[in-house]
């Protein structure tokens, strides 16, 4: 237990590997801490893709704001989202996969998340360094399609494995008072953020924590360059309720690639398409005299519609 908190003590990501390998027995270690963390239902839904290839790892570098360890540590492991291989399972046994999908991914995310924490911390207690790289969504798209990913799976970070060629001090967390909550969500007062500002200013250059997040987290920020990306993908993977994968799967092969409904009536303006009429059950898209129509739900609907249009069967309006 004493060793356990030691560790967190002095715990801080490693970005400089030496070029040596994992001892013997250790991967092994690894991957059996990653396989014992919790998991809701017994479901496991999660993957570890562990990228060995030289040549891939340096296009997942490419395509993750170019990070030299991905290409220097001893493991690399792509960490995964993966509800592909229960729809086998349920499927292999005759059963019917139910349609949740943002729940889907709300636990496939959780529990591939539990599962490279485990791995992490593992690594850690055998002295080795690790850095989680959430940069895999800078080319989410590029990475699924390099890695061969089927439906039901997407990239939630990159998790580096290795021996440490530097020695980094922990680095700081915010007051333990503006995290932990009891019993009931405690907002925050002016003077506690900026008593947040203040705990975190020895992170950033400069000492000002803000220009940390803004550069991540406002309008124009990183994340939100991430966003599109991350929608389409997750689209086409099956998890936007109102857009079935395989059709937006379609739609983005034929130059039409959304992420929810909303940015498919978007690419349906954009594209000419107007008088957009939905009825239970049914959409009528109009294109100067050409008519396009679907069945189904809003998303399904449009979506056919659409794709009717790109092979071009379509009828005089009335």
């Amino acid at each position: 237990m004493d060793e356990l908190l030691a560790l967190y003590q002095r715990r801080a990501s490693v970005r400089k590997f030496k070029p040596e390998p994992l001892r013997e027995g250790d991967l092994e270690k690894l991957l059996f801490a990653a396989q014992r963390a919790p998991t809701d239902a017994t479901a496991q839904l999660y993957s570890l893709l562990r990228i060995s290839d030289p040549a891939l790892r340096r296009a997942v570098s490419a395509h993750s704001g170019n990070n030299p360890h991905i290409e220097t540590c001893a493991e690399f492991f792509l960490i995964l989202a993966d509800t592909h291989r229960l729809r086998r399972l349920v499927e292999h046994r005759g059963g019917r996969f139910g349609r949740w999908p943002r729940t889907a991914l709300h636990f496939a995310i959780t529990d591939a998340v539990l599962a490279g924490s485990a791995l992490a911390t593992m690594a850690e207690s055998l002295g080795y360094g690790i850095v989680w790289v959430g940069g895999v969504l800078n080319g989410i798209e590029e990475i699924a399609r390099l890695c061969g990913l089927p439906p039901g799976v997407v990239p939630v970070a990159g998790l580096c494995v290795g021996v440490p060629d530097e020695t980094p001090p922990p680095r700081p967390r915010l007051p333990r008072h503006l995290v932990v909550h009891e019993n009931r969500y405690q907002d925050y007062a002016p003077e506690a953020l900026e008593e947040g500002y203040e705990a975190m200013a020895p992170i950033a250059r400069g000492g000002d924590w803000y220009r940390l997040l803004a550069h991540y987290f406002t309008q124009g920020g990183t994340m939100e360059q991430r966003e599109p990306a991350y929608r389409r993908l997750t689209a086409r993977q099956g998890f936007e309720p109102d857009l079935p994968g395989e059709l937006a799967q379609l739609l983005a092969e034929r130059g039409l690639p959304a992420g929810s409904l909303g940015e498919l009536i978007q690419a349906a303006f954009a594209q000419g398409f107007h008088n957009l009429t939905f009825r239970p059950g049914h959409i009528r898209v109009e294109r100067g005299a050409e008519v396009y129509q679907g069945e189904g739900p809003p998303g399904e609907a449009l979506a056919r519609a659409l794709l009717l249009a790109c092979s071009g069967q379509a009828r005089a309006a009335e």
